[in-house]
C-alpha cells in the first residue's frame, strides 16, 4: 500500500514488530490518547479487525514524510513522540483517511498464510533447537564423564610414577648399601689377610701368651655385654621412632581437620553471602517497583493536565469566535441609543479584554504548572537514581570490606597452617635422619664387633690346632709304639682341620650376607671346643 515506505524500512532494517506490536496488542491505547482510542476500539467491536489495519496505515501516511527523511533512531523517536499528537489533534481526519484506505482480502489471507507457515517453521526450528539442545546437554555430560575418566587416569599414572620412583629411590639407597658392604668386605679381606701374618707371628710365640688369651677372652664377653647394650638402644630408638611416626599421624589428623574446618566455614560464607545478596536484590526490586508506581502516577497526572489545557485552550478559542461575530446595530435605533450602545459597547469591550487576560493568564498558569510538574518528576527521578547508586556503592564497600576481612582472616589462617605443617615436617625428617643414622652405625659397630669376635675365635682355634699338633707331634716322637693313640690324634687333628674349614665357610657366608647375631653363638660353639681341646690335652699324661 506504502511502497516506497516499504522500501525505506528494509534499507533502515527497522521491522514492523518495532513499532506497531503496541498498536494490535493495546488497540492504540497506549499510543494514542484515551479519546481516539476509545473511537477506535468502537469502530473495531462494531467492524472487525480490519479497522486496525486501516488505523495503522492511515497513521503511517500521516507520517510519511517525515518517516522518509529519517533513519531508525530517528523513526524510533517519531512512533513515540510527534506521531500520536498528530493523531490525536485531527482524529475525525485520521478516521476518515483510515475509511478511505483500502486493500485486497485476498492478499490479506495470502499474507496470513505466510505467516502462519512462518511461525509453523519457527515452532519446527524451536523443536530442533530443543533437540539440539538436549543432544548438547548429552555430549556435555559425556565429555564431563571422559574427564573425569583422564583425570582419573592421571591420578593413577602420577601414584605410579610417584611409587616407581620410591621404588627407585630404595633400589638406590639398596645399592648404595651394597656397595658399602662390598667396600668393607674389601676392608676385612684385608684385614683377614694381616691377621693371618700376625697369627703365623704369634704361633711362634704361644707359650708366652697363655695370659693375653684369658684377658682376651675377657674382653670377648666385655663386647657382647656391649653388643647387648647396643640392642637395647636400638630397641629404645625403635620405640622413639613408634612414638614420633604416631605423633606424626596425629598431627595430620589435625591438620585434616583445621582444613575440613575452613572448608565448612568457607561454604557457610558463600551461603551467608548468596543470602544477602538475595535480600538486597529483592530490596532493590521493592525500591525499583515504588519508583516506577511514583513515576506512573507522576506521567498520568501530567497526561491528564496536559488534556485540561488543551480542553481550557479550545473552548478558549471557541469563546473568542462567539464574541467576535456579534451583530452591528440597527438602522432605525436613536442618537440616544446609540450613545447607551456605545457605552454599553466600550463597558462590554473592558470586560470582554479583562476576560481575554484572565483566560490567557490562566492558561499560562496551567502550562507553568504542568512545566512545574515536569520538573519535578525529572527531580524525582534524578532523587532516586541517586539514591539507588548510593545504596549500590554503600554495600559493595560494606561487601567490600567484608571480603578483604574474610581473606586476611583465611591467609593468616593458611599461613599459620603452613608454618606448623613446615614444622612437623621438618621435626618429621630430622627425626628419620637422626635414626636412619642411629641405625646404620648401630649397623656397622654390630658389624664390626661380630667381625672382631669371628676373628678371635679364629686366631683362637689356630692356636689351639697349632698347640694340639705340636703336643701330638711330641707323642709320636716319644711313644712310636702306641698306635691306639696315633690313630685317636690324627682324628682329633682331622676333626679340628674340619672344623677350621667349616668356620672358614661360615665367614664367607657371613660376609656375603651381612648377618650379624649367629656370629656370637658359632663363636661361643668354637670357644668351648677349644677349651675342651685344653681340658684334654691337660688330662694326657706327659711323657
Amino acid at each position: 500500500l506504502i511502497p516506497d515506505l516499504h522500501v525505506h524500512f528494509q534499507s533502515q532494517s527497522f521491522h514492523t514488530s518495532m513499532y506497531a506490536s503496541s498498536w494490535f496488542l493495546t488497540l492504540f491505547t497506549t499510543a494514542l490518547a484515551l479519546p481516539t482510542a476509545c473511537r477506535i476500539i468502537d469502530v473495531f467491536l462494531l467492524e472487525g479487525m480490519e479497522v486496525i489495519f486501516k488505523v495503522a496505515i492511515a497513521l503511517l501516511t500521516i507520517g510519511k514524510e517525515d518517516l522518509l527523511c529519517l533513519d531508525m533512531e530517528g523513526m524510533l523517536k517519531f512512533f513515540q513522540k510527534d506521531l500520536p499528537p498528530r493523531a490525536d489533534a485531527d482524529p475525525d481526519g485520521l478516521m476518515n483517511l483510515a475509511y478511505n484506505v483500502k486493500f485486497n482480502a485476498k492478499k490479506m489471507k495470502k499474507l496470513e498464510k505466510e505467516y502462519t507457515v512462518m511461525k509453523i517453521k519457527e515452532q519446527e526450528e524451536m523443536v530442533e533447537l530443543r533437540r539440539l539442545r538436549s543432544e548438547n546437554r548429552l555430549l556435555r555430560q559425556r565429555v564431563e564423564l571422559l574427564e573425569a575418566e583422564s583425570s582419573e587416569l592421571a591420578d593413577r599414572l602420577v601414584r605410579g610414577q610417584v611409587s616407581r620412583a620410591e621404588e627407585e629411590e630404595t633400589t638406590f639407597v639398596v645399592q648404595r648399601e651394597l656397595a658399602a658392604l662390598r667396600h668393607s668386605h674389601l676392608e676385612t679381606t684385608h684385614q683377614l689377610e694381616l691377621a693371618h701374618e700376625e697369627i703365623t707371628k704369634l704361633s711362634l710365640k704361644l707359650q708366652q701368651n697363655d695370659n693375653s688369651c684369658q684377658s682376651s677372652l675377657e674382653e670377648m664377653s666385655a663386647k657382647q655385654e656391649q653388643l647387648s647394650q647396643k640392642e637395647e638402644l636400638v630397641s629404645c630408638l625403635q620405640a622413639q621412632l613408634v612414638k614420633e611416626r604416631l605423633r606424626q599421624a596425629e598431627n595430620d589428623a589435625l591438620i585434616r581437620d583445621l582444613r575440613a574446618r575452613i572448608q565448612e566455614l568457607e561454604e557457610d560464607k558463600k551461603t551467608l553471602r548468596e543470602s544477602t545478596v538475595d535480600n538486597s536484590v529483592a530490596h532493590l526490586q521493592e525500591e525499583l517497583i515504588a519508583v516506577k508506581l511514583r513515576e506512573a502516577e507522576a506521567n498520568l497526572s501530567l497526561k491528564e493536565l496536559r488534556q485540561r489545557v488543551s480542553e481550557l485552550g479550545a473552548q478558549w478559542q471557541r469563546h473568542l469566535q462567539e464574541h467576535r461575530v456579534e451583530s452591528p446595530p440597527a438602522p432605525d435605533s436613536t442618537p440616544k441609543k446609540i450613545v447607551s450602545n456605545l457605552f454599553w459597547e466600550n463597558r462590554s469591550h473592558e470586560t470582554q479584554r479583562l476576560e481575554e487576560e484572565l483566560m490567557t493568564t490562566r492558561v499560562k498558569e496551567i502550562e507553568a504548572i504542568t512545566e512545574l510538574k515536569e520538573l519535578r518528576l525529572k527531580v524525582m527521578e534524578l532523587e532516586t537514581q541517586v539514591q539507588v547508586s548510593g545504596n549500590q556503592l554503600r554495600r559493595q564497600d560494606q561487601d567490600i570490606k567484608q571480603l578483604r576481612e574474610e581473606l586476611e582472616s583465611a591467609a593468616t589462617r593458611e599461613k599459620e597452617a603452613a608454618a606448623k605443617l613446615r614444622e612437623q615436617q621438618h621435626r618429621y625428617t630430622d627425626l628419620e635422619s637422626k635414626m636412619k643414622d642411629d641405625l646404620m652405625m648401630a649397623r656397622i659397630r654390630d658389624a664390626e664387633h661380630a667381625q672382631c669376635v669371628a676373628e678371635l675365635a679364629q686366631k683362637i682355634s689356630r692356636l689351639e690346632l697349632k698347640n694340639s699338633e705340636m703336643v701330638a707331634e711330641g707323642e709320636l716322637r716319644s711313644n712310636l709304639d702306641d698306635s691306639d693313640k696315633v690313630r685317636e690324634l690324627q682324628d682329633k687333628m682331622a676333626e679340628m682341620k674340619a672344623e677350621i674349614v667349616r668356620l672358614e665357610s661360615w665367614k664367607a657366608r657371613w660376609v656375603e650376607g651381612g648377618m650379624s647375631p649367629p656370629a656370637t653363638t658359632r663363636s661361643g660353639s668354637v670357644d668351648t671346643e677349644s677349651e675342651q681341646d685344653e681340658q684334654d690335652l691337660q688330662l694326657q699324661p706327659p711323657t
